[in-house]
């Protein structure tokens, strides 16, 4: 069957890949994708973090991690990454790269059209209606046609919009392949990031929760991400028993916490009488101020995306419709298994989160395939920010692929094509990652690029860069052409926000390891802190 518009999610078979054997290919190419369905009906809760009472005084002091490590979260920005299986188009048809200047140190036309963008759509030229392709109305940017900027602001406001900015990475990493270290989210929750009910959350059961692997060095099978990919998953997370179907949250808690004294006081009697295992002790005691906390924390409220109206609404109100959630289509699966990964981060549940999205091994077709789901990439993304904003929370939000992709010029000229190169072959020397920051009006908006001059400023924006002819200058940064450091640099940046950068080499040793950026890797570091070590409650 020939491939078009009615049947873009049919697998991708390409005369020139192997068939597909494992997983991680299967994903690629679009034979496997993330299920979901929703679960509704449950009363809504828009912030979580601030919709509990706290335990009796004595008892919540034990929470503390020297006692039974019972938190709410760390309070660190919250931190999604989007794996896009495949190898799609990073550079220049949606994120600018430019040469040593920056973004708008812009590539030949040659080197555009390597990535897709025909003579007249190139950077420094302006569209029929006067607008520059080079666009920078989220602060990182994106070419005025891109997907992914077309994408996000089909969910965002023009408010949220206004507080975001990012930067780019030109990095190369291997094509058609789970196997470049790509994710971060381990190296994240090194940096502290936690949360109150598991530590990582991803949308594949893997090790890294996504797609791509992540460096070997920095694993930790205490932090295997939680697989989360629908609504359903989330509401699973937490079990409040039946006694708080029974009582009202205040009195189940009571309940609880009554058990809690009563053992403890057992305890206690027993205390001289039989030679007690201190863990056996500690199990013991926890196990029943963990319940009293969960019954506290969540008894009555719901963590389902699909019940929270700032999330789903039929009325438009929300980040999403009721007509996008529930449609069973592509995007209708994305968004389920985005909102599921996000309501979770956003809302101090997991410390950071991974959701992958199959079939971006789009080349060897028409131009539109790419296009259309490009857009529903940015629509994932521009979800994330906006609910990011709906809460009055910072948010990093970092994009990657596996390699990408080139373009021999011809040109695809359907309505989803949009005029622009069609995806020929598999390229990594084109790739490129990026992440985007919204930070709250409240905490000062738009993140301040770092670096003391303007063109400093721009560099910042833009860690490494292109040649004119449209590869990544392996030599520009210790990341360029090593997928491993490429992490690095998201954990630097991560704690970056946080004004934590001294820290950084302090994380890496104490795993006997060199984080490989050098002497001077505070270079490395596109943003000026957002908060001092943790992010103050809304």
């Amino acid at each position: 069957m020939k491939r078009d518009k009615s049947n873009w999610d049919l697998p991708l078979l390409h005369p020139d890949h192997p068939r597909p054997v494992t997983r991680r290919q299967l994903l690629s190419q679009g034979f496997l994708t993330g299920a979901a369905f929703t679960v509704g009906g449950l009363a809504p809760l828009l912030n979580p973090r601030n919709a509990h009472a706290a335990l009796s005084p004595d008892l919540d002091a034990l929470r503390a991690p020297a006692e039974c490590n019972i938190t709410d979260g760390a309070g660190k920005v919250p931190f999604i990454c989007f794996d896009l299986a495949g190898g799609a188009s990073m550079a220049n048809s949606n994120v600018l790269v430019g040469q040593q200047g920056g973004q708008t140190d812009f590539l030949s036309v040659r080197g555009y059209e390597k990535m897709g963008l025909p003579p007249d759509m190139v950077p420094g030229l302006t569209d029929g209606a006067g607008n520059d392709f080079a666009n920078f109305d989220l602060g990182l940017g994106f070419h005025f046609d891109s997907a992914f900027r077309r994408g996000i602001l089909d969910k965002v406001s023009a408010t949220t919009a206004a507080n975001i900015n990012g930067a780019v990475i030109p990095a190369r990493s291997d094509n058609d392949t789970g196997n470049n270290p790509h994710n971060p989210m381990m190296g994240i929750a090194l940096a502290g990031a936690t949360g109150s009910i598991l530590a990582l959350a991803g949308s594949e059961n893997t090790d890294s929760g996504g797609n791509s692997t992540l460096p070997m060095t920095l694993y930790n099978p205490e932090l295997r991400p939680t697989k989360v990919d629908r609504p359903s998953d989330v509401v699973n997370l937490v079990d409040t028993g039946d006694l708080v179907g029974i009582l009202s949250r205040e009195d189940a808690t009571k309940v609880m916490e009554s058990i809690y004294r009563l053992s403890d006081e057992k305890m206690v009697n027993v205390e001289n009488l039989v030679n007690r295992d201190a863990d056996i002790d500690r199990a013991v005691r926890c196990g029943y101020l963990k319940a009293a906390h969960i019954a506290d924390r969540f008894g009555g409220v719901p963590i389902d995306p699909s019940a929270d109206p700032e999330i789903v609404a039929a009325d438009g109100s929300g980040v999403f419709t009721t007509a996008e959630f529930t449609g069973g289509d592509r995007s209708a699966r994305e968004f389920n298994k985005t909102a599921s990964v996000m309501k979770l981060v956003m809302n101090g549940f997991a410390g950071a989160g991974t959701v992958e999205m199959g079939g971006y091994d789009y080349h060897g077709g028409r131009r539109a395939e790419g296009e259309v789901k490009d857009f529903i990439a940015g629509q994932c993304m521009g979800a994330c920010l906006e609910y990011a904003a709906r809460l009055d929370t910072p948010l990093m939000l970092y994009v990657f692929s596996d390699g990408s992709l080139s373009s021999n010029g011809a040109i695809d000229n359907s309505a989803d094509g949009r005029g622009k190169g069609e995806w020929t072959s598999d390229n990594s020397s084109t790739a490129a990652s990026f992440f985007l920051v919204y930070n709250p009006p409240r905490l000062g908006g738009r993140p301040v690029l770092a670096g003391g001059t303007p063109e400093e400023q721009l560099q910042r924006q833009q860690l490494g860069y292109m040649d004119a002819g449209g590869s990544v200058a392996r030599a520009a940064t210790p990341m360029a052409n090593n997928v491993n450091l490429l992490v690095n640099a998201v954990v630097l940046n991560y704690l970056a926000l946080h004004d934590q950068v001294g820290d950084f080499p302090g994380l890496y040793q104490s795993l006997g390891l060199s984080h490989g950026l050098g002497a001077d890797f505070a270079r490395q570091v596109a943003f000026q802190p957002l908060v001092s070590g943790t992010v103050p409650a809304a």
